[in-house]
This record gives C-alpha cells, sequence and structure tokens, in this order.
C-alpha cells in the first residue's frame, strides 16, 4: 500500500516523498490523493438522507472559534434546478447532476446575536467577511472527501459567483450571507482523470517563501502535464493564435485574461460587509 500511495503522489505532482514506513490510515491517504473531478453520473438517484448525512459530516470541519459560519442549500426541487442552470448555463451539471448543493457563507447568526444582546459589533472589517468565506471552504472540501469515500463522484462549481446576485436573490440568502461555490453530486458513470498538479518544490516550502526557479518549473509542469493530459482546445484563439507549446501557464494567461466577477466586490457591500 505504500508504494501504491507514493506511486498516486508521483503521477500527481512528478515526484513522490522519501517516505519509508506506511503511516496510519495508507489506504484513505492513498484514496485521496487519487481523487478525481466528477462531472459524469449514472441515473441512480442520491439518498436524500446520506445526502444530510455528508452535510452532517462536512460541518463537523475545524470552524473558525467556533463561530459555525457555513450553510449547505440542497437544492431537491426541479424548477429551481433549472433557474439556477439558467443563470450560469455553461455549467451542465448543474441540471443533469443527481444532486446539487450550495455552499454558503453566513456571518449573519454571529451578527444577530450581537443585536439580540443590544452589545455594538465591533468587527464589522474584512476579517469577518474573510472568516466566513474560509469556513465554507473548509466545509466544502470537507463534504468532497466525504462523499469520495462513500463512493460519490463530485465536481465543484465556482461559476456561482459570476451571477452572485441572481443566484443570492435565487436562495433568498439575507444580508452577509452569500454564495460561495455549487457542488455537482452523483454516482461516478466512470473513473475519471487523475490531474498533475503543480510538483511539491513550487507549492511545499521550508521555513519561508522561496520562489527559486519559479519560471523554470513550471515550464517542467507545463511539460510533464502536456504529455498526460494535452488540453483539447486552446482558448481565444482569435486572440492569441496557435501556440505550439500549449500547457497549463499559457491556459491560465487566456483563461484570465478576461475580466470575470469584477462585481463582487460591489455585490458583497451589498450584503452590508465591510471591506476594509
Amino acid at each position: 500500500m505504500l508504494d501504491r500511495l507514493l506511486d498516486i503522489v508521483k503521477a500527481r505532482f512528478g515526484s513522490s516523498p522519501a517516505l519509508r514506513t506506511a503511516p496510519e490510515g495508507i489506504d484513505v491517504l492513498a484514496a485521496m490523493a487519487n481523487r478525481r473531478v466528477m462531472r459524469r453520473y449514472t441515473d441512480k438517484p442520491v439518498d436524500p438522507a446520506l445526502l444530510e448525512t455528508l452535510c452532517a459530516v462536512a460541518l463537523a470541519a475545524p470552524s473558525k472559534s467556533d463561530l459555525q459560519q457555513a450553510d449547505i442549500i440542497m437544492i431537491s426541487d426541479r424548477a429551481q434546478r433549472d433557474r439556477l442552470h439558467d443563470l450560469i448555463p455553461d455549467n451542465p451539471w448543474i441540471r443533469e447532476a443527481p444532486a446539487f448543493l450550495v455552499f454558503c457563507a453566513n456571518n449573519r447568526r454571529h451578527r444577530l446575536m450581537f443585536e439580540w444582546r443590544r452589545q455594538p459589533f465591533l468587527n464589522d472589517h474584512l476579517d469577518s467577511f474573510f472568516n466566513a468565506s474560509v469556513d465554507t471552504g473548509i466545509v466544502l472540501a470537507t463534504f468532497i472527501a466525504a462523499a469520495d469515500r462513500a463512493g460519490l463522484g463530485t465536481c465543484p462549481v465556482s461559476a456561482i459567483r459570476n451571477r452572485a446576485a441572481e443566484v443570492s436573490d435565487l436562495l433568498c440568502l439575507p444580508e452577509h450571507v452569500f454564495p460561495v461555490a455549487g457542488l455537482g453530486v452523483g454516482w461516478p458513470s466512470f473513473a475519471g482523470v487523475l490531474s498533475p498538479r503543480l510538483g511539491l518544490d513550487i507549492t511545499i516550502h521550508r521555513d519561508r517563501y522561496d520562489e527559486s526557479g519559479l519560471q523554470e518549473k513550471i515550464a517542467d509542469y507545463d511539460r510533464r502535464r502536456a504529455a498526460v493530459q494535452p488540453y483539447a482546445a486552446q482558448r481565444y484563439m482569435n486572440r492569441f493564435g496557435q501556440a505550439a507549446d500549449y500547457g497549463w501557464s499559457e491556459d491560465k494567461v487566456r483563461q484570465y485574461s478576461v475580466r470575470e466577477r469584477a462585481d463582487f466586490g460591489a455585490f458583497i457591500r451589498k450584503k452590508r460587509f465591510n471591506l476594509d
């Protein structure tokens, strides 16, 4: 099992740690390292009780100062799913996934408790938004890990923030509550694809941040990823032309050459968050 874990890590990152002794739970670690995003599902429905159980497991995740600032909305009504898909039509799995959830950051409950006790809310600044966002991200990641263990496949959908105000209205989110990401959930119809990640020498640092050799390391990653998972098409060829070597770094530059969610800060301020 140790060899399997190290082989998976090497396939994912291009190298693996010099681990000599199998740690406890190595089978779970190997499965987590081997996880894949899943956008294609069977027609088998997901038991709502299982979904609720996975939500409970996810909400048991760590929470900043025990504030518990994450909520999960399970979208079961077909008409509601269709309305959500109509807002974000480029994400068909919003409609096609057997189950769809929206993970929301909630700083409202905390503020209401101050109102109930007639106390001034002294932490009305950027950190309140940040704490709620991070709490929700942790819950989302924990749900994904739990769903994997249950044999389900998942696909996060950050694109709901492209239409954050409309999604918020559709889901009746009050002030200080906002959508962070959606998640398609279902029984996988195929094994999925293992996506190579940036090398561990890029993203793991020791004692201090280090960018030495970064450009060369990313070029190495571009080549490694292209060898096993080449992009099917190049983005915005009318603007950039055909690249002879099209890898991850070129794709990300092209993707983010178009402004996206520039109104998200204004939306968050309308939710009554002070971002100073």
